[in-house]
C-alpha cells in the first residue's frame, strides 16, 4: 500500500478520534473508509476527486479524458465537453470530496490496484448494496434483509432525479440541462450497511468479467430512481469517461 494512503488514512482516523473539527465530508477528501460486508469490504463512499489525485500524483498517469481535452454528458445524444475531467467534473475545478467521474473502467481499476484493492464484482456490489450485513443492524434496517434500493425500501434520501426526495444538495458548478449534477460524497443519506449513494449521485464500475462492456451499477444524479432498484442492470462501454459514472473499490477479507 503507497505510503500517501497509510499517511492521510493514519491523519482521517486520528482527527475523528481527537474530536478535531473534521467533518465525514472533508475526511473524505483523502481513501474512503471501509465497511465489511461478509466475505469482503468495500468503500463506504465513492472514490473522491482528492484521493484520485494522490494516485495521479504518484503514478503520473493521464485519464482518457484529459488526453482527449474532453469528456462526455449524455444531453440530446452523447456530447463531448471541453475541459471536463476527473479534476474538473463539469469544467471548473471540483472540491476534494467530490466523487472522481471521467474515469474508464481501466482507470478506476488502477486507481483501486494502487491502493490495494480491486474493484468489486458485481455480485459483491450488489450485497453491499441491498442487503443488510451488520449485526446489529441500526434501525430503520434489518440483519439479512435484502432491501428495493440502496437505501432501503424507498429511494428517499438518495441524489437523483425527482424522486428522491429535496434533501441532497448538489455542488453549485453543475452545468447541464438536466438533473442537479453530484453531491460531495458522504451528505446524502446512510444506507444499507451504513454506505453512502450505492443508489444514485454517480453510476459506479464494477468488475464484471472480461469484455469491451462493463456493468455499472445503482444509478445516477441524472436519473430517476428507477436505475436504483435491485432488478436493475445496465453496461457501458469499458473505454467510455462519463459525467456522471464514478467508481468505488473493495477487498477480500
Amino acid at each position: 500500500m503507497p505510503a500517501t494512503f497509510k499517511a492521510v488514512t493514519a491523519w482521517t482516523l486520528m482527527g475523528f478520534a481527537l474530536g478535531c473539527p473534521t467533518t465525514w465530508a472533508q475526511a473524505q477528501q483523502g481513501p474512503p473508509t471501509m465497511q465489511p460486508i461478509s466475505r469482503f469490504e468495500i468503500d463506504r463512499t465513492e472514490v473522491t476527486i482528492g484521493a484520485f489525485r494522490s494516485f495521479v500524483q504518484a503514478t503520473g498517469i493521464r485519464t482518457k479524458a484529459e488526453r482527449e481535452g474532453a469528456s462526455l454528458i449524455y444531453e440530446a445524444g452523447w456530447e463531448k465537453r471541453p475541459g471536463w475531467a476527473w479534476h474538473a467534473p463539469y469544467g471548473s475545478p471540483g472540491a476534494d470530496n467530490e466523487p472522481a467521474v471521467h474515469v474508464t473502467h481501466a482507470e478506476a481499476q488502477a486507481y483501486c490496484k494502487w491502493a490495494g484493492k480491486r474493484l468489486p464484482t458485481e455480485a459483491e456490489w450488489r450485497e453491499a448494496a441491498y442487503t443488510e450485513r451488520r449485526a446489529p443492524a441500526p434501525a430503520p434496517f434489518i440483519t439479512g434483509r435484502t432491501y428495493a434500493y440502496p437505501t432501503g425500501d424507498s429511494p428517499v434520501g438518495a441524489n437523483c432525479l425527482g424522486d428522491c426526495g429535496a434533501s441532497a444538495k448538489p455542488v453549485a458548478h453543475a452545468v447541464t440541462s438536466r438533473g442537479r449534477g453530484h453531491t460531495p460524497v458522504g451528505t446524502t443519506a446512510l444506507g444499507v450497511n451504513g454506505l453512502y449513494d450505492m443508489g444514485a449521485n454517480a453510476w459506479e464500475w464494477v468488475d464484471s468479467g472480461p469484455g469491451s462492456e462493463q456493468a455499472t451499477l445503482g444509478g445516477s444524479w441524472w436519473y430517476d430512481a428507477g436505475p436504483m432498484h435491485r432488478d436493475h442492470r445496465a453496461t457501458k462501454a469499458a473505454d467510455m469517461s462519463v459525467v456522471y459514472i464514478g467508481f468505488r473499490c473493495a477487498r477480500s477479507r
